[in-house]
């Protein structure tokens, strides 16, 4: 039902918000600007260089954290921004 009315990305991306902020702790969570999910890819808006660098190298272990958060292999990418 959730595939056939579209409503599965808005509930991936609730939860992946969620997520985020539980898990990534406030001080990260300050940093961010929005999460957008579009597709199968994460946007994710920082505003902190340093911390936009940092998170780039850990890309693919966010994706994994993410799909598992999901519950399924849904997002293909995660794009730092």
């Amino acid at each position: 039902m959730m595939d056939q009315y579209k409503h599965k990305g808005k509930l991936h991306q609730s939860k992946i918000r969620q997520f985020w902020a539980e898990v990534m702790g406030t001080t990260i969570n300050q940093y961010t600007r929005d999460i957008t999910l579009r597709g199968k890819k994460v946007f994710i808006s920082i505003d902190s260089a340093s911390l936009r660098q940092e998170l780039t190298f850990g890309k693919e272990k966010l994706k994994d954290a993410l799909n598992r958060e999901i519950g399924e292999e849904y997002i293909e990418e995660v794009i730092i921004r």
